[in-house]
């Protein structure tokens, strides 16, 4: 029987591929489309997740196809100088198109031992207390251990579930496209940028006249056309489409990510506006949370509610999203009153307190997971620092958990199969970058524990590590 199902072939899906073979599950991701698809949706990863393929050893296959673009406030567009020592050390976005991403990613997937299978469409799926069954449409069925829908915004997981997605429909809509044209470069310059991957090929947003009752028909090109005739006085010649689509500012999130066996992640999920860039990164983000977990739920060393913790850890880094998208899309209304409070919002941005929240809260290193009281770290993914044996995320592309110990007293015996045991309290002087004893890190990279005493660190591996090997 396979271990885990992934229904959707993008960068969630791809991520979470990744995730479970450094664990040795057996993983078989079903694409819908025969073909890796050409259509570019997002453009680039922001800190958080540039660290997530950094701790996964996968930052230099990125950088070599991307562009590093410096941080900025970017909320809803008001441009501001960064702050000052931002806590991270990858302070850049990296511009590259989703599907170069897509095709790293599906690259170390297959490398790592995934099975990815194209042209294979979800129609149904069963439950019960011992797997789950896909039904295909040629008629085929899989059975598995589990089953993540990582297949986008209309998920058929997630109806298959009957998950709620609540929230709002679409009020505004937007006609993407990539095409060639008969206009010279120069007057194109204000109304298209050059597509993100082909020469010659522009890529054109514009709004559309009004939101379509099926958003999965593709616009035709006479209607993208109209629409620039119309806004821009000229269609600029554009013919040759490589794609066109649509998308609007709904906003939803399913209500649970967990139901028995199967979960959800990414798109499938949640949905908000492209304001800041965000959605691509949360669906990686969601698979680099789950992937350690369904790993061990599979592996049989999982405590008690870990699994369920993917739901209660990520559901409200979706709904803060949520949140930030829709005060930017209010911010973006041309009306008066909107206007007015993105005058404010600007000045405020002046303050470095305001622009860093606002910064990690839209790069996501902002982020901490609710565990309770206790010291500042905790919850907090660990910025990259440097350690006698390297740097920090270069320990980490095997997905183990890590105690990196400034003591040389701790001990992680009992559960050295998944916890690395990391001394440094030599020749590179740590504590200026950490000053604090000792830290243990999941392997996505938040603090579980900070401390120096054995007996305190022996009631928290159990935690989220499993019980000790006798």
């Amino acid at each position: 029987m396979i271990d885990v199902i992934v229904v959707g072939g993008g960068p969630t899906g791809l991520m979470l591929a990744c995730e479970l073979r450094l664990h040795g599950v057996h993983v078989v991701v079903l694409e819908r489309d025969a073909e890796a698809t050409r259509q570019v949706r997002a453009l680039g990863l922001h800190a958080r997740s540039i660290e997530v393929m950094d701790q996964r050893g996968l930052l230099e296959r990125f950088l070599a196809l991307g562009k590093q673009y410096p941080i900025g406030g970017r909320f809803a567009g008001i441009r501001k100088p960064p702050p000052d020592r931002l806590d991270t050390a990858h302070p850049y976005l990296l511009g590259i198109p989703q599907t170069v991403t897509e095709r790293l990613l599906a690259e170390r997937a297959v490398e790592l031992g995934a099975e990815l299978r194209r042209g294979c469409a979800l129609v149904g799926l069963s439950q019960d207390d011992h797997g789950v069954t896909a039904r295909l449409a040629d008629g085929t069925g899989l059975h598995s251990r589990y089953l993540v829908g990582c297949d986008g915004g209309r998920s058929t997981v997630r109806k298959l579930l009957g998950v709620g997605f609540p929230g709002e429909p679409a009020r505004v809509e937007w006609l993407l496209g990539e095409m060639e044209v008969t206009a010279p470069p120069e007057t194109l310059a204000a109304v298209a940028a050059p597509a993100p991957h082909e020469d010659g090929v522009y890529r054109f947003v514009v709004r559309a006249e009004e939101v379509a009752e099926n958003r999965s028909v593709s616009p035709t090109l006479e209607e993208f056309a109209q629409r620039l005739r119309e806004i821009a006085g000229t269609d600029f010649g554009v013919h040759s489409p490589r794609f066109l689509s649509r998308f609007g500012d709904a906003t939803r999130q399913a209500e649970r990510y967990r139901v028995g066996r199967v979960l959800l992640a990414g798109d499938a999920a949640h949905i908000h506006p492209p304001t800041g860039g965000q959605g691509l990164n949360l669906g990686i983000q969601d698979a680099f949370n789950l992937g350690w977990k369904l790993a061990a739920e599979v592996g049989g060393w999982a405590p008690e509610g870990l699994l369920d913790s993917y739901h209660t850890e990520r559901h409200p880094v979706a709904a803060d999203v949520l949140d930030n998208t829709r005060a930017q899309m209010e911010l973006l209304s041309p009306e008066p009153g909107p206007q007015a409070v993105r005058r404010l919002v600007s000045e405020l941005m002046d303050l470095e307190d305001v622009n860093r929240y606002l910064i990690e809260k839209i790069t996501a290193i902002g982020v901490r997971y609710d565990f309770g009281e206790g010291h500042e770290l905790l919850g907090r993914r660990l910025r990259d620092i440097g350690l006698k044996q390297g740097r920090l995320y270069e320990l980490m592309h095997d997905g183990r958990g890590l105690l990196l110990d400034q003591t040389g007293r701790l001990s992680v015996a009992g559960w050295a199969d998944r916890v690395d045991h990391v001394i440094d309290v030599s020749v590179v002087d740590v504590s200026k970058e950490l000053d604090v004893p000792a830290v243990l890190l999941r392997p996505d990279g938040h603090v579980a524990w900070v401390g120096d005493d054995q007996q305190d660190l022996l009631g928290q591996l159990p935690k989220w590590f499993g019980a000790a090997l006798r």
